[in-house]
């Protein structure tokens, strides 16, 4: 599993201006977590950082796939993800994150660790319904799926047999009005 130091950023020693930093994101980020949704990750983060004086503005960028299990039937497959998040630091007398696009850190501070905010821009990018690719054009086949289709209503007046004659008589009474 990997530290997570190696996302801390010591902004004390960068110059003004422009930083950028970029992360590959696998599934063993997610493990420091505890978060056993992913099959698998791979994952871009691009982190812009410009240094001002008075503030930091981060500028998150990630762009890549996680694979995830369909909710409809469980067959996995690699949901692709592309979100921004854009954050403003500054800084005051105590640390505060209460608003979510500007942190407040202690005076004094000389670095921030950005994993947070990667794992949630990551983790709130996939959809909250996540349906496989094939379920949507029809090209999956997975014996999930056959027995769905048997189960609905169609697919039940599909299979089932000749109706009792008697149901006829009072189908009729609908009819006739």
């Amino acid at each position: 599993m990997k530290d997570l130091k190696a996302y801390d950023i010591q902004f004390v020693g960068l110059k003004q201006g422009h930083h950028r930093f970029e992360y590959k994101i696998e599934k063993s980020f997610f493990e420091y977590y505890d978060f056993d949704e992913f099959n698998d990750a791979d994952v871009e983060v691009e982190l812009d950082l410009e240094k001002k004086s008075a503030l930091l503005e981060l500028n998150f960028e990630i762009n890549g796939s996680v694979n995830v299990n369909c909710d409809l039937t469980n067959e996995p497959f690699d949901q692709p993800i592309d979100n921004k998040l854009f954050i403003v630091v500054k800084f005051g007398s105590e640390y505060n994150d209460d608003d979510e696009e500007i942190l407040i850190l202690p005076h004094g501070s000389y670095e921030i660790n950005v994993a947070q905010y990667i794992y949630e821009l990551v983790v709130l990018s996939v959809p909250g319904k996540r349906v496989h690719p094939g379920v949507k054009d029809g090209t999956l086949k997975s014996e999930l799926l056959d027995k769905l289709e048997e189960l609905s209503p169609e697919g039940l007046s599909k299979n089932k047999e000749e109706i009792d004659p008697r149901w006829d008589t009072l189908k009729k009474l609908l009819t006739d009005k």
